[in-house]
């Protein structure tokens, strides 16, 4: 029987205080690696969870979803996430928020420690390096956002489509030497489609591509300018806000004022210190609250899991 041990149980076999597994369960500070570890190891080994009425006996929701997000700074899926929350909230659902820091061991870790707490659902960001296996086990209690898998309910973005409106956009308003920064093609999404589509618009239009995949960083953004940014640069594509801020910082300090800057993403910062620049909106405050009803839709046995592209839109 699952449950047969409780808390004080854990505590009296992993040589612990009460007080210390009940921070691990609830993933707390203040406890040490080897210590939390040895507490999960105790857990695993006597395949114990927490109830749910334990749960609410301690003033916790019955009802609890995690959030895996890839970085707690992200722009755009800080939009996301707050459009998810509302959604959770108004049907009862308590979130809790958790970050991967683009490592699947991490997301590993994390999701065997909410399957341990029985947790309703998950969404997560994804990132290339996720794999199948680890992902299985969740297919009815879990949407993927940012990305897809086999099998798995997911709610994706158009990148392809984003990177396509901003070039004809540049292109109809007369640019004709247009650069490109974007991320490495080790990411799927916003490395290798994004990339892609605008070499293929490039070909599409016999216009000269010239590209710089430095990552996804701001300073990554602004040390790459240099190399993308040609006497007869006309236009520069970013493949996120992001990187579009640190070319921006480039371009001011270069004092080149003619050269029209478009972006991906449409976030708050952006459009307030630069309202100049061209930007797609990928739809990151929709795809948050279409994942976050689909998760709800999957828990209560009302949709098998679906895989949803959110198209784009010229801010």
């Amino acid at each position: 029987m699952q449950n047969r041990l409780t808390i004080k149980d854990i505590a009296r076999l992993s040589g612990v205080g009460k007080s210390t597994v009940s921070r691990v369960l609830n993933n707390e500070s203040g406890v040490s690696d080897r210590t939390r570890e040895k507490v999960e190891a105790v857990m695993n080994e006597h395949g114990f969870s927490p109830s749910r009425s334990a749960r609410a006996m301690r003033g916790q929701s019955d009802k609890v979803v995690a959030i895996i997000v890839s970085r707690l700074d992200s722009l755009s899926e800080n939009l996301a996430v707050q459009t998810m929350l509302p959604v959770f909230y108004e049907q009862g659902y308590d979130p809790i928020m958790m970050e991967s820091q683009f490592s699947p061991e991490k997301v590993a870790e994390h999701l065997g420690m909410l399957q341990r707490r029985n947790i309703d659902g998950v969404v997560l960001f994804g990132f290339t390096g996720l794999t199948q296996a680890m992902l299985t086990p969740w297919r009815e209690t879990l949407v993927m956002l940012a990305r897809d898998a086999k099998n798995i309910a997911s709610v994706c973005y158009d990148d392809e489509g984003a990177i396509r409106m901003l070039m004809q956009r540049l292109y109809d308003k007369g640019h004709r030497r247009i650069s490109y920064l974007g991320v490495p093609h080790s990411d799927i999404t916003t490395g290798k489609r994004r990339h892609e589509a605008y070499i293929a618009f490039c070909k599409a239009h016999q216009l000269p591509s010239v590209a710089a995949l430095p990552g996804l960083a701001m300073k990554q953004g602004y040390e790459a300018a240099a190399g993308v940014i040609l006497d007869d640069t006309t236009a520069l594509v970013c493949a996120t806000d992001t990187l579009a801020l640190g070319a921006s910082k480039y371009l001011q300090e270069q004092r080149r004022e003619n050269l029209q800057l478009a972006s991906v993403g449409n976030t708050p910062l952006m459009k307030f210190l630069h309202p100049e620049i061209v930007t797609v909106d990928p739809g990151y405050g929709e795809a948050g609250r279409q994942a976050a009803q689909q998760l709800i839709e999957q828990i209560n046995g009302r949709s098998e899991p679906q895989q949803l592209v959110i198209p784009a839109t010229l801010a």
